[in-house]
């Protein structure tokens, strides 16, 4: 099929049919012919037509007949040609779903720009519904969307880790859905009829931390007006979700580190320890094996809950999971704002693969509900969108060594370090001095790029 699409003509003129297939073969169409509305209704529902440009008073099925029966088996869309004007005709011809009405005898460039429209329309469509169906089927893991490399590889890691009752620290950037790998590994778990209760260790102070963690008896402090069972109890037999633990302070560290080895808890301000029976998820988006080096993380604690580490990829490594995403986004915002907004535009969908998300998910997730809010039609376009992405212009290159495809700087920076890597064994302090970058850079980038060394 040509680039432009296939365009089936329907009238009972075989001269007219000859005359538009001439014109429109040399504009790049595919065009087929039928002189009657039931030849044309046997085209349409055997073989792969993008638009239908039919004649409105034929013998035996008409026009709308032909619309009509079309739509009972599939969406293409209709332009109806028609040499008596009439507005009534033309509300019929709306009502019933025609996707153009056009006078006869009509140019062909009207026509061409008519059939273009038509074409895109159609596709788009077709991709909003891929698209619809690859999220239905991304999302039967849980809550976690995507078909990238990366994510398959998070998956089965996800999988496999899931069913042994063994601390993870789930890592990653900021925004990539570290507490969605966090509730999969509860839902995959044997604990799944447990509870599963997060907290961020970064919003709160030390001794406030403690508590809500340990728990307290009445009087302890001067707020404690009555006596509080901590997370750790009250997650007994489910899952404890320790997000930004690497932010966790000193002193609260070794306290942790001590109720994880000894499966019991004191109460602030009590005498008697509290038994409990969780698995320990943590997360952090902090280069923990740095924070080690440098002595702001106890490493005793680090190897506590880094049994199994689940690296989550940055979006901007994620590929089509962008749009994806999108879509999935697009869909629960619609449908909380009671908006009938079916897709992305081409051109912001261009736009949303080449930026480079810096705040991951969360920012596209906010994207999307701003362009679910502002758009005007049935799609979300450019003008939709924050400003800083409309603006981004990634910077691309074209290497002789990649069959002439242009990449991003990132991109070509990703894959020089695995090269470098592969060609070190793995070894990072010789890969970090090839690199020219010291180990803590370099741990950055590998976290940044989801790079599992």
């Amino acid at each position: 099929m040509n680039s432009e699409g296939h365009v089936l003509i329907v009238d009972d003129d075989s001269a007219l049919c000859e005359m538009l297939e001439d014109g429109l073969s040399v504009k790049g169409f595919e065009v087929s012919t039928a002189t009657s509305g039931q030849k044309g209704f046997e085209i349409a529902s055997s073989s792969n037509v993008d638009v239908i440009v039919s004649d409105l008073n034929m013998e035996g099925m008409s026009g709308l007949e032909l619309s009509e029966a079309v739509a009972s088996v599939k969406e293409v869309p209709v332009i109806v040609l028609t040499g008596e004007a009439s507005i009534q005709s033309a509300i019929e011809a709306l009502r019933l779903g025609v996707y153009d009405f056009l006078l006869k005898p009509v140019k062909l460039d009207v026509l061409v720009l008519a059939l273009r429209r038509a074409v895109e329309k159609r596709r788009l469509r077709a991709e909003v519904e891929q698209l619809r169906n690859a999220v239905a089927e991304s999302t039967q893991f849980e809550a976690i969307v995507g078909e990238s490399h990366p994510m398959k590889e998070l998956v089965s890691l996800v999988a496999r880790v899931a069913p042994a009752d063994v601390s993870v620290l789930v890592t990653g950037e900021s925004g990539t859905g570290k507490e969605l790998v966090a509730r999969a590994l509860h839902q995959r778990s044997p604990r799944v009829e447990g509870p599963f209760i997060a907290i961020n260790c970064a919003a709160m102070p030390a001794s406030l931390l403690e508590s809500e963690l340990f728990g307290h008896v009445q009087g302890a402090f001067t707020d404690a007006k009555a006596a509080k069972d901590g997370l750790f109890v009250q997650a007994d037999g489910g899952t404890l979700f320790l997000d930004e633990i690497g932010d966790m302070p000193m002193e609260m560290q070794a306290k942790l580190l001590r109720a994880l080895q000894e499966q019991r808890v004191r109460p602030v301000g009590g005498s008697e320890e509290r038994q409990f029976n969780v698995r320990v998820v943590a997360a952090t988006n902090k280069d923990l094996d740095e924070a080690v080096e440098e002595g702001t993380f106890r490493e005793d604690l680090f190897y506590r809950i880094n049994v199994v580490r689940v690296p989550t990829p940055p979006l901007r490594a994620r590929g089509r999971d962008i749009l994806l995403l999108a879509q999935h986004f697009i869909e629960r915002a619609a449908t909380r704002a009671n908006r009938n907004i079916r897709g992305i535009s081409p051109a912001a969908a261009e736009k949303l693969v080449t930026y480079d998300w810096p705040g991951n998910v969360r920012e596209l997730e906010n994207c999307i509900e701003r362009g679910v809010a502002l758009a005007q039609g049935d799609q979300i376009t450019i003008d939709d969108l924050p400003e800083r992405v409309r603006a981004f212009e990634s910077v691309a290159v074209e290497p002789d060594d990649l069959g002439g495809t242009l990449l991003t700087v990132q991109e070509l920076e990703r894959r020089h370090i695995i090269r470098v890597l592969e060609a070190v064994d793995g070894n990072k302090t010789r890969a970090a001095e090839v690199l020219g970058f010291d180990r803590r850079t370099l741990y950055r980038k590998l976290e940044r790029y989801g790079i599992d060394a």
